[in-house]
């Protein structure tokens, strides 16, 4: 099962310039979690700070009893443990077959026997789908197999905590949904923890139970998905209409003369899109963090934006 990760009030600068500071949130044991950001605000750099490979300049990471930045190296190895990564590119090792590849963290960190790993390295390739493709190596298989083979290795230790850093990039919008398929299945077999990094918005909308979205140097919002999506804050309601209208620039934050020119021209962001129903996984089975449609935005009195709920 997954376990709860707590962040507090964590800031990280690299030569002087901030990357984003002063942030704070709890993903929920067990769920699903989106980052969202413009390009260049650090969500792969908060990536590695939360798995220790970064330490940051200021405040907590909170797992269990442990606080990340403080424990010694021995200490924070044994804790890395519990995480497994897939990252952008899925990061395998090219003179290694699938097999091989995610053995390897199994013959690295484990003493245990061929047989043994056997079993645990084809029952991970079970579930991702790839029994039949272990002894080909990675350029030998699309970009979306190479994902699902990085997802394997990711689970091989059997983590409690996920993070994906991009899942998506690279990927069409077809084989991106199957991969979103894969992970809310995942999550039901596991009962990890997953943190998302992504741009995708549709994957930010029908995937996650909580979102939050990095901007400026600072966590605009964290909550659950329903909060995001009915939310009339400015920078939110710009990133997931994906509009130009809006306090986001092409490089970062528009200045006050930009605000003013289009709050003169009078052009306002379009209505809110109605909210999705979140991906079910492929069993049909209730997800473990599911509430009743519109409920967060019903218990919060927030009026969800029209023919979002059945």
């Amino acid at each position: 099962m997954g376990v709860e990760v707590r962040v507090e009030g964590l800031t990280k600068s690299f030569g002087g310039h901030a990357v984003w500071s002063d942030v704070s949130l709890t993903l929920p044991s067990g769920e699903i979690s989106v980052l969202l950001g413009p390009s260049g605000t650090g969500k792969s750099v908060f990536l590695k700070t939360l798995v220790g490979l970064l330490k940051p300049d200021r405040g907590s990471i909170w797992i269990a009893d442990n606080d990340l930045p403080r424990l010694s190296e021995r200490a924070l190895y044994e804790v890395r443990k519990l995480f497994g990564v897939l990252f952008q590119d899925g990061a395998l090792f090219g003179s290694m077959n699938l097999y091989d590849n995610v053995a390897f963290p199994l013959r690295e960190h484990t003493r245990r026997p061929e047989s043994e790993i056997k079993k645990i390295v084809f029952e991970k390739l079970e579930m991702v789908g790839l029994v039949g493709a272990e002894e080909k190596l990675p350029g030998e298989i699309s970009g979306g197999m190479r994902k699902r083979a990085g997802l394997a290795r990711a689970l091989v230790l059997d983590p409690e905590i996920i993070l994906f850093d991009e899942p998506d990039s690279g990927l069409d919008p077809v084989r991106t949904a199957y991969l979103n398929q894969l992970i809310i299945d995942l999550n039901q077999q596991t009962g990890a923890t997953f943190l998302i990094v992504t741009h995708d918005i549709n994957t930010a909308r029908t995937v996650p139970d909580n979102i939050g979205l990095i901007y400026h140097g600072h966590l605009a919002m964290f909550g659950p998905r329903e909060m995001l999506l009915s939310s009339t804050e400015p920078v939110v309601r710009q990133f997931l209409n994906a509009q130009r209208i809006g306090p986001i620039g092409m490089a970062e934050e528009k200045d006050a003369d930009e605000l003013q020119a289009e709050a003169a021209s009078g052009v306002e962001l379009p209505p809110l899109p109605p909210i999705p129903l979140q991906l079910r996984p492929s069993d049909g089975a209730p997800r473990r963090a599911e509430h009743a449609p519109g409920a967060w935005c019903r218990e919060n009195g927030i009026a969800p934006p029209p023919g979002s709920f059945s």
